[in-house]
């Protein structure tokens, strides 16, 4: 075991506040504070309803909070007092000058490092747990070693590869964990000092260590690669339903070869959340600053098709209601990215109300975690949009429903009773493939899947 830690988190965030608060669970002998410049986000950590939804992340927190677990505006106390520092502040893609679009945004990642550097009275070991691009630490390291007098400071790498909905269990779970370091002997200690706190839990086998660069890309790549499977995936299902075959028994025969497995090979409306699209972005402009325009189209060529993906959606879905959705009011079940999450960010849903909101439709949002962050997203069309959590009550009136979240309580809705309550012909756009088609249009449902020849009644 470990022994005694103080660890500090700036930003309380999805990856910082889960992170620290399983670390608090499993390394009881340490003292965990985590650290926000938002007060209400920090009073949500400190209330009975956190600022995130994960699976088991209340019992987690609340396990540990106040023991050895604590929640604070406190920047400065915070650096001042800790040993160790994770840094897990906000990189979102840059949005002026140069590489806007596509480069990371760094300031407040800047900002941090100078606030370390300001605050800090003893030598310190600094983690980089946001995405960040390559390189990074080096800047880091330049910022806080900067200045002559008796304190050092350690920069290393150390990426999360958490799954929103699943997050938690990544934690308790993970496939590895990854530190990068310098590979002197003062950074290989520090590299040592944090896999000693990981192998509290987890088996020393999968805590791995490489040079800090590595570590770095590693993250931007596993995103990359993730991405393009889904990318791949719906490219196919564009095919599928020109060629009336079927994405799902597609994505069957080809996940059972063992070279290339089934995960990932789910046909949807296309990926969204904090991580893929600004992380390839991210891998586009690094690829394009060291000149390897090829490999930079080929990354960027994943986006085009997620975005692609999402448009084709809607064209589908005016095509099939008589070209025409003005007027029509469209029901919206899901909101979130993805299942088991709150987190709306770069949600292929957002898309989707904004398209249907140009063609003039009324839209009706409805997801079962996700409308207070939906209501901030849409925020400009009020009285255009409607938020009803009862996914039941939210397609009363309506002329079709879209699905967008793979939440798994629309598996069991009485899809009859909606039906009855909804205008006709009434319409399913299911684009995460979720529901039964077959049943659906039995009840008398015009189905639209992705990947499959629709079912219609004329």
């Amino acid at each position: 075991m470990t022994s005694a830690k103080k660890i500090l988190c700036i930003g309380a965030g999805y990856v910082g506040g889960p992170t620290m608060a399983m670390i608090a669970s499993k390394c009881p002998h340490c003292r965990v504070t985590v650290v926000d410049i938002d007060p209400e986000r920090i009073a949500a950590w400190n209330s009975d309803e956190l600022p995130i939804y994960e699976p088991g992340l209340d019992q987690l927190v609340a396990a540990a909070r106040g023991r050895n677990l604590f929640f604070s505006t406190d920047i400065e106390a915070g650096i001042r007092e800790n040993d160790i520092i994770f840094v897990s502040v906000n990189t979102p893609t840059k949005a002026f000058g140069l590489g806007a679009g596509m480069a990371a945004d760094l300031q407040y990642w800047e900002k941090t490092a100078r606030q370390i550097l300001a605050f800090s009275e003893s030598s310190k070991i600094v983690i980089e747990k946001s995405t960040l691009p390559v390189k990074t630490a080096l800047a880091m390291e330049r910022i806080l070693n900067s200045r002559v007098n008796g304190v050092f400071f350690d920069v290393l790498s150390n990426p999360e590869f958490l799954a929103e909905g699943t997050a938690v269990r990544d934690l308790e779970q993970p496939d590895r964990i990854l530190i990068g370091s310098r590979e002197t002997e003062s950074g290989l200690k520090a590299r040592e000092t944090l896999a000693e706190i990981y192998a509290n839990w987890v088996p020393r086998e999968k805590i791995i260590t490489s040079n800090i660069w590595s570590s770095e890309l590693s993250k931007l790549v596993a995103n990359a690669f993730l991405a393009q499977r889904i990318s791949s995936i719906n490219a196919v299902s564009a095919l599928c339903e020109k060629a009336d075959a079927d994405v799902t028994e597609v994505a069957r025969a080809v996940g059972m070869d063992s070279r290339i497995g089934a995960k990932f090979l789910n046909a949807s409306i296309g990926f969204g959340g904090s991580c893929f699209n600004k992380d390839i972005l991210n891998l586009v402009y690094l690829c394009r600053n060291y000149g390897l325009e090829e490999v930079a189209d080929y990354w960027e060529s994943v986006v085009k098709i997620n975005d692609y993906q999402q448009e084709r959606f809607i064209r589908n879905m005016l095509g099939a209601m008589f070209n025409t959705l003005a007027g029509k009011r469209i029901c919206l079940w899901g909101f979130a990215f993805k299942a088991n999450t709150s987190d709306t960010r770069e949600s292929p849903a957002i898309f989707v109300t904004r398209r249907l909101l140009e063609e003039r439709a009324e839209v009706v949002v409805s997801d079962p975690k996700a409308l207070k962050n939906a209501r901030m997203d849409l925020a400009g069309s009020a009285g255009r949009v409607s938020y009803v959590e009862d996914p039941v009550r939210a397609a009363e009136g309506c002329h079709a429903i879209a699905l967008l979240t793979e939440w798994d309580l629309y598996r069991h809705l009485d899809l009859r009773k909606i039906f009855e309550t909804m205008e006709k012909p009434a319409f399913i756009f299911d684009g995460r493939n979720l529901l039964d088609h077959r049943r659906c249009f039995d009840i008398g449902f015009n189905v639209y899947p992705l990947g499959k020849p629709p079912l219609t009644h004329f």
